[in-house]
């Protein structure tokens, strides 16, 4: 049973959170910025999966259910995952966090922080008290525990023994969106045995965050749950479509991790070079410390380069990774160069 969602006064009392790529944002703090913007503010792969022409009927047709099965089957095969009923594909791994607090009961709600505030949000909007833990350890005490593997934005890796044993003492979900990059942390395939929860993230590795396609993997009964409750239709054709062929292609994939391998080094060498330090990260985005970083966003900005700040951390910066083209003007940047 879903549970009651708190008043609307209560939700439209909470100020929205802060997000990378919001370009219009960008453009109104930097008008005389130059175009196209450069947005690093995300961390999502500059170097996006080929969409090629899409069958016509997947616009014109309602999903079958039977291309969402497929779908799901191929993506089970990806993550490890041996019951493909226990994969549900939704519109994204966003509208899992959000709908997670409906679908699961427990009051104390641990958070491994620092991490993706929308997590924390989510479930205060349900009314639950949420405890920011800065321990692995602490989390055991809560009725749910939720951890983001590899974190964001520190790129925090808690090992997969250790995951499996927290999951044996509370509800657990990780949420695994940069995991694909990490396959050995994650433990998807163990999920509906553990009896944790998993949410991954397809737009993230693959370059298509506009696609909107992701997956909670979990037992069997929050997986019915959950698919109950997104309905017939969770993802558009399109995205069923482009989705198979993409898990489909390994070779891509394979390609795709030692691509962004090299882009990860390029980018700390520069960012040493100009002063940062590297304090975690991901293969898709570094974040990196520095005295005047407020500053060099500032001037990022007026050269038309949006990066991710942290006004609770104003030394840190999050450099998503540039695609091919941008590395000159990002360098440029940084070095205060016109």
């Amino acid at each position: 049973m879903l549970h009651a969602r708190p008043a609307p006064d209560e939700c439209d009392a909470m100020a929205p959170l802060d997000h990378g790529g919001d370009l219009s944002a960008a453009r109104l703090r930097f008008p005389d910025a130059p175009e196209p913007w450069i947005d690093l503010s995300t961390g999502i792969n500059p170097h996006a999966y080929p969409v090629r022409a899409l069958p016509e009927d997947c616009f014109a047709r309602l999903p079958e259910p039977s291309a969402l099965r497929a779908l799901e089957e191929v993506a089970a095969r990806a993550y490890g995952v041996a019951d493909a009923r226990t994969i549900i594909a939704t519109p994204g791994a966003q509208a899992l966090i959000q709908m997670l607090p409906r679908a699961l009961p427990g009051h104390r709600v641990g958070v491994l922080a620092p991490t993706y505030a929308e997590h924390a949000a989510s479930w205060r909007r349900a009314g639950r008290t949420v405890v920011a833990c800065a321990d692995v350890s602490q989390l055991a005490d809560c009725d749910i525990a939720v951890i983001v593997n590899p974190n964001n934005p520190t790129g925090r890796v808690i090992g997969r023994d250790t995951l499996l044993a927290l999951a044996r003492r509370t509800r657990l979900i990780v949420d695994e969106s940069f995991a694909d990059l990490a396959p050995d942390e994650s433990i998807a395939g163990d999920a509906a045995a553990s009896g944790a929860i998993v949410l991954r993230s397809f737009g993230k590795t693959f370059g298509l965050a506009g696609v909107r396609l992701g997956f909670a993997i979990a037992p069997h009964d929050i997986a019915t749950r959950l698919r109950d409750s997104l309905g017939p239709w969770p993802v558009s054709g399109p995205a069923i479509a482009l989705g198979a062929r993409a898990f489909a292609d390994r070779d891509w994939l394979d390609a795709t991790r030692r691509r962004l391998a090299d882009d990860a080094v390029r980018l700390d060498a520069l960012l040493r070079a100009t002063g940062f330090e590297i304090v975690g990260g991901t293969p898709l985005f570094r974040l990196a410390a520095q005295n005047r970083a407020q500053a060099i966003a500032d001037r990022l900005g007026r050269a038309g380069v949006h990066v991710r700040r942290f006004a609770e951390q104003p030394r840190w910066l999050r450099f998503g990774i540039p695609a091919d083209s941008a590395w000159a003007r990002l360098e440029a940047a940084l070095r205060g160069s016109p």
